[in-house]
């Protein structure tokens, strides 16, 4: 008699950064609210599913900078994974109402190591966020400030992704993009008056970015 082979679902990573479970819940943030903060136990990873995340950091001599600001389909907190780290290095809030799943360390431990499927999303991820710190240690060593910033709006605005210019995060402060760039706001202010009124840019509370701003970039 001929078996009937019994159909298994395969382990779906989508659904696994969708939903609560073992060791994963989710977690709501209202606009300016803290996640974690630097020097907090690195007990988890966090995946954001909606919103977005500013990480920071503070200098010994108290004096702030942004790092990076993470968007939907990033994860946060993950070097308590990929680098063994035990406490936070870095701070994280949120910038508008976010939803995250927040997943233990030893569950997200478990699902690299038993799951491929989960474990090549994670490293995927991974060599994309190294990739990116690269071009950011090379814009800000080799590119005027200037130009910095209109790779950042651009970078902030997914540029690439879809035909149509698409908002970056609304009432973002001069004083975060001046952070992220290293300049002051002063200059974030003049490049930012000078982008709209070449047409780079509409800026009014939330800020549009055109193709056209690709030109500062490539502009030699």
């Amino acid at each position: 008699m001929r078996k009937t082979r019994v159909s298994i679902a395969d382990f779906d990573p989508e659904i696994f950064l969708k939903e609560t479970g073992l060791g994963r819940t989710i977690v709501e943030l209202k606009k300016n609210q803290v996640l974690f903060t630097q020097g907090d136990a690195a007990d988890s990873v966090f995946y954001v599913q909606k919103g977005s995340v500013k990480l920071t950091v503070i200098s010994p001599q108290g004096k702030e900078a942004t790092l990076s600001l993470l968007d939907a389909g990033n994860f946060v907190g993950e070097q308590c994974v990929a680098s063994a780290e035990r406490i936070r290095v870095v701070s994280a809030t949120a910038l508008v109402r976010s939803t995250l799943l927040r997943i233990d360390k030893a569950e997200m431990l478990r699902v690299l190591q038993q799951e491929h499927a989960f474990a090549g999303v994670f490293v995927s991820f991974l060599l994309a966020r190294n990739a990116r710190i690269q071009e950011d240690l090379v814009d800000h060593l080799f590119n005027s400030s200037e130009k910095r910033l209109a790779r950042i709006l651009l970078l902030l605005a997914h540029f690439g992704k879809d035909n149509e210019p698409e908002t970056v995060i609304p009432k973002m402060s001069q004083e975060v993009l001046a952070e992220m760039i290293g300049t002051t706001r002063s200059r974030v202010n003049f490049f930012m008056n000078r982008f709209r009124k070449l047409g780079f840019i509409d800026y009014n509370g939330v800020i549009q970015v055109h193709s056209s701003l690709l030109n500062v970039v490539l502009h030699e």
